[in-house]
């Protein structure tokens, strides 16, 4: 019986001097990790809300160190309880691999997010065409952009296709240029109509003057002489000078006498019906 109670004791001993101050000091471990983290994040915030980074930048940049710590603190806990971390780090290597594979799309529009938020080929609110579709860039996240269309129209475009496509950002520059396609007959005065549609350019309110408005010949058409007009606006004022310049120059046009002609095609009939030539 004195051998029984012996060793329980032993083993009551050996649990308190190994199992017992492991599991205390991963405790102590576990509560000052916690508390450095949260120390982290404060210090992270604010350093990131000095250096005038958006919400979106500043909120990746605080999730990444957290989840770096976290991560640390998962590795020292595991070794305070006499584990190896080999196989800790290995199993994380693998699910972080797994991840990888199985989200490759998605990683790639985060990837091509964070490249965005930090370099800011475009911000909120500038007019931008990305792919062949235009808008006002609503909002920047890190997988997907949002734009809305004058049509009001709600696109989410994810960040792979916006850095991986023809992205024109219209707002970097204060003007923008109109060009409008104007086909006038064969017949016409070039100079006379020129001077027409400088001067209805030149009249619009939101046209500035310099650059200054000009007409070229474009192409000789099959039914009319190709002209376009060419002006500089203020990037808010675009749509209103592409629509009401196009209005104005068709009155100013018909006011001289001028038509815009139609598309023309010539049928020509190559032979004929004998019999009711004959009749």
């Amino acid at each position: 019986m004195e051998e029984f109670w012996e060793t329980l004791k032993n083993i009551g001993q050996d649990f308190v001097q190994n199992t017992g101050l492991a599991i205390v000091r991963t405790i102590a471990f576990l509560v000052l990790g916690l508390v450095i983290i949260k120390i982290v994040r404060v210090i992270a915030q604010s350093a990131t809300y000095k250096s005038k980074l958006d919400n979106a930048a500043s909120t990746f940049v605080v999730s990444i160190i957290t989840v770096v710590l976290y991560i640390a603190l998962i590795i020292v806990l595991v070794s305070s309880l006499g584990f190896s971390t080999a196989g800790i780090i290995a199993a994380f290597s693998a699910v972080a691999l797994a991840v990888a594979l199985a989200l490759k799309d998605s990683l790639a529009s985060l990837a091509n997010g964070v490249i965005i938020i930090f370099t800011k080929p475009f911000k909120k609110g500038d007019y931008v065409e990305i792919n062949g579709m235009d808008g006002l860039v609503q909002d920047i996240r890190l997988f997907n952009t949002k734009i809305l269309t004058y049509s009001n129209e709600e696109i989410i475009v994810p960040n792979s296709e916006v850095l991986g496509s023809k992205l024109i950002n219209y707002s970097t520059m204060p003007l923008r240029r109109v060009v409008l396609a104007v086909p006038v007959p064969y017949a016409s005065d070039i100079g006379e109509v020129r001077k027409i549609m400088l001067d209805c350019a030149s009249a619009h309110p939101c046209v500035v003057s310099s650059p200054a408005p000009s007409v070229v010949l474009d192409a000789f058409g099959s039914s009319a002489l190709k002209l376009s007009v060419r002006v500089w606006t203020l990037n808010e004022n675009y749509w209103t000078v592409n629509n009401e310049l196009k209005e104005n120059l068709f009155n100013a046009l018909r006011e001289h006498g001028i038509e815009i002609p139609f598309d023309r095609l010539d049928v020509q009939l190559i032979g004929g019906n004998k019999e009711g030539d004959n009749a």
